[in-house]
């Protein structure tokens, strides 16, 4: 397994990164579409780029839901809709790599808390887009907020939450409708503390060492489980193995959750094996 690390908080990111074929016969696809909108142009703004210097006194021009020129003096067509942008900044939409909304939704009542499958240490079956909201008021308040596209885990309660799902940040009455297409599957797995304290009691391990073991005996069946796919022999399919071998041939991205320097080391470490 090719791994590239980026360490962000109590967060560890790992995956071949490589880009993932589009997968158009997956199940449940994107529906998304951008909306239906006239040309618009903000201007007069100050405009931070993130790949450049700060432009002054900018126009930046949307066309067919996308930015189709930034820069000063751009000629407009005479049917676009002018947003008067002096005195304001205009920023690239932030993407949230690590969040929750919509499975563990506003309000805070048990009927919301849809993120964490606490059956057992390894739930690397489920996937978090069979539980996301799309109504949830968070997503409304991360709009306000500049947050365009997100990723949205399961919990950190199990060695393998399950599947992340990658979303835009529109309003829709279902999932489909905000999934970026073609985006890849990443899928979440947490190490120390919250496995061991927040998991199913008595099914689960209880100790650092007792994740490790999970972790590797979880991927040393997914590996048998790709080696026969890889040869194209026969078997049942299995939701849970094949999130995990998905891991291990690099379609899907981890996204694992530790708390101290030496279980990152770790996870690295069982990457390697």
């Amino acid at each position: 397994m090719i791994v590239r690390a980026c360490l962000l908080g109590v967060s560890l990111v790992i995956g071949s990164w490589l880009p993932a074929a589009a997968q158009t016969n997956a199940p449940y696809p994107s529906t998304y579409s951008p909306a239906s909108s006239p040309p618009t142009a903000i201007v007069g703004a100050t405009v931070l780029t993130a790949e450049g210097p700060v432009i002054d006194q900018a126009t930046v021009f949307f066309r067919d839901g996308k930015i189709a020129a930034i820069g000063q003096g751009i000629e407009l067509p005479a049917d676009a809709l002018v947003i008067d942008g002096t005195g304001k900044w205009v920023t690239p939409g932030i993407i949230d790599i690590h969040s929750h909304l919509g499975v563990f939704s506003s309000p805070g009542v048990p009927s919301m808390r849809n993120g964490n499958e606490k059956t057992g240490k390894n739930t690397a079956e489920v996937w978090a887009e069979h539980s996301l909201w799309p109504q949830d008021p968070g997503f409304e308040m991360a709009r306000r907020g500049g947050v365009t596209t997100l990723a949205i885990l399961p919990g950190s309660a199990n060695l393998f939450g399950g599947r992340s799902v990658t979303v835009k940040n529109v309003p829709s009455i279902s999932v489909q409708g905000m999934k970026f297409p073609d985006a890849p599957y990443g899928a979440k797995m947490a190490c120390g503390e919250n496995p061991i304290f927040y998991a199913a009691r008595g099914n689960d391990p209880f100790t650092r060492m007792g994740n490790m073991a999970g972790f590797r005996s979880a991927f040393i069946d997914a590996q048998a489980y790709l080696e026969k796919k890889q040869k194209g022999e026969s078997q049942k399919t299995d939701l849970r193995l094949e999130t995990l071998a998905g891991i291990l041939s690099g379609e899907i991205t981890t996204h694992i959750h530790c708390y101290r320097a030496d279980e990152m080391m770790q996870m690295i470490d069982v990457a390697r094996e």
